[in-house]
């Protein structure tokens, strides 16, 4: 449990958005660092091992629910109403509210996503020009290619007709899920972001490719040469455990201090 931790709810569409600021004991204005879960997650799941070391940092870190993005979810919402272009919405919505409080430094804020989450965090940051950086753990930039395959994580459909819903393991998706994202080129989706970027992903992860992640490096090295950190962790799987989080959290610690970061393939030992 955190000392400085406190509840916080804000409004996008007439949906309440509900998540949860720790807030380091420091004075005078912070950076903000906010995450974004992934796809059946929650802010108690996939963020919650990286908290710390967003606060060690000196970050003010903010954790929230996507609307209908997951099970355990406790934002307004339903999963079948649920897209990444909902999500970029939720996130955007939580952003202006973090920019609007007192001791937050509007300049600085930054944004990190796990999976589905990193691919909103990557597009909603080619929209805006106030996102200082971005941390993206093995983001999905598959979506568009899975939709038009028709399967995506548990579920599988017909991409010529998806039904209204989508049994999806444990929660259901709405057909507005692939269809917002059938046609969407993701490269182009993410161009334009001039911040800077660590890129985090497992040469074992069998549910986003790692070819996504080098294609992602690549574009954004091109963009503007220098400005990206994209570590491939030998041997990790989709979602960080044990040692490999361990190696996770040192290389975001290491980036949200500003020091360098060479891209690399590197193990987790």
């Amino acid at each position: 449990m955190f000392e400085n931790q406190s509840s916080f709810t804000c409004e996008r569409g007439g949906l309440r958005i509900r998540g949860t600021a720790y807030i380091p004991e420091l004075s005078g204005k912070m950076p903000a660092l906010i995450y974004c879960h992934g796809l059946l997650d929650s802010q108690k799941g996939g963020p919650a091992p990286f908290v710390q070391t967003g606060v060690d940092a000196g970050y003010a870190v903010f954790t929230f629910d996507f609307c209908g993005g997951g099970v355990r979810g406790i934002s307004d919402g339903k999963t079948t109403d649920m897209s990444v272009l909902t999500e970029i919405e939720d996130l955007k919505a939580v952003i202006d509210y973090v920019k609007s409080l007192p001791y937050i430094d509007e300049a600085r804020i930054n944004l990190m996503g796990q999976s589905q989450g990193g691919f909103v965090c990557a597009m909603t940051a080619a929209k805006r020009k106030d996102i200082e950086s971005l941390i993206l753990f093995y983001p999905a930039f598959c979506i568009p290619d899975y939709a038009r395959k028709g399967t995506l994580m548990y579920a599988v459909y017909d991409p010529a007709d998806p039904p209204e819903v989508i049994p999806c393991g444990p929660m259901n998706l709405g057909r507005c899920y692939p269809m917002s994202v059938m046609e969407m080129d993701p490269w182009e989706e993410i161009r334009g972001y001039e911040g800077r970027i660590l890129l985090l992903h497992g040469t074992a992860d069998r549910l986003v490719d790692a070819e996504y992640a080098r294609k992602a490096s690549a574009l954004y090295e091109e963009e503007k040469p220098g400005r990206i950190s994209a570590v491939l962790l030998e041997g990790a799987g989709h979602g960080f455990k044990g040692e490999y989080a361990d190696r996770a959290k040192a290389l975001m610690k290491a980036f949200l201090e500003g020091r360098s970061i060479s891209s690399s393939s590197v193990t987790s030992r």
